[in-house]
């Protein structure tokens, strides 16, 4: 397999790299979602790649995930966190201290285990830059758990000692596909504990900070897609309002079942 082909890719057809941004949860979900619809609506881009963090600490449930546990609600209701619901799949995700990516993809292989294979080359690249090692999971299960971080699959990316560092999960529109993944850094461990009562995920021997890790993933993806244009495009005044009109979608009330 060729570098040009081990990642999405798509010709000369342009890709997009949208700058970092730092909002609450229900934009960030409403903004992928968006890019999505404007992929499906027949817009030129091969990729749309972006990478962001989150205004506040955010508990992101999967689309096909339950309502929130008893004590997520009291934590939200506390103003601990903040309660989302993702339009991609897979369990529960602690957004604090870590960095997201969103990978709109215009035209994925159209097996589900392909696309995870493909995006993960360019995030073990990446990684490979900062002299991390990264492999897919092996735990064979697909079932939602509370957790996300709690089972690796092959759709994850586990580090040498098996712990998880990269939970990833999908969700398909017409063909289009928006592939979601969370890399804790330096989650707070007494919020983790009281969402999950777990440890949370620990880098040996220290995390790569969020600019350098967010640096290097851009130039995997870059690198290994040749053929593409990419472009830096920020957020249009139409795609923020757009945006802003969705948020209700998908923000969790901690009094909503």
């Amino acid at each position: 397999m060729t570098l040009s082909a081990s990642c999405p890719s798509g010709g000369r057809r342009p890709a997009r790299l949208v700058p970092t941004q730092i909002r609450s949860g229900a934009e960030q979900m409403a903004l992928d979602t968006l890019l999505l619809e404007q992929s499906c609506s027949g817009a030129a881009d091969a990729l749309i790649l972006r990478f962001y963090q989150w205004s506040r600490p955010t508990l992101s449930l999967g689309r096909h995930q339950g309502p929130p546990t008893d004590q997520w609600r009291q934590l939200a209701a506390s103003g601990d966190l903040d309660l989302v619901r993702r339009p991609s799949g897979g369990g529960a995700v602690l957004h604090a201290g870590g960095l997201t990516y969103a990978l709109v993809w215009a035209d994925p292989p159209r097996q589900r285990r392909q696309a995870y294979t493909q995006v993960n080359h360019c995030l073990q690249e990446g990684l490979q830059a900062l002299g991390l090692d990264l492999q897919p999971g092996i735990d064979p299960s697909e079932r939602i758990v509370a957790d996300c971080f709690a089972q690796s699959t092959t759709a994850d990316l586990v580090d040498p000692f098996g712990s998880k560092r990269i939970g990833s999960a999908q969700f398909w529109k017409r063909g289009h596909l928006l592939q979601h993944g969370e890399i804790p850094l330096n989650p707070p461990q007494g919020l983790w504990e009281a969402v999950f009562a777990t440890s949370p995920p620990c880098w040996s021997p220290s995390a790569p900070s969020a600019a350098s890790l967010e640096l290097a993933l851009n130039q995997a993806f870059q690198k290994l897609n040749p053929g593409l244009n990419w472009r830096d495009e920020g957020l249009s005044p139409d795609e923020i309002h757009r945006m802003d009109k969705l948020t209700t979608d998908y923000r969790l009330e901690p009094d909503q079942a």
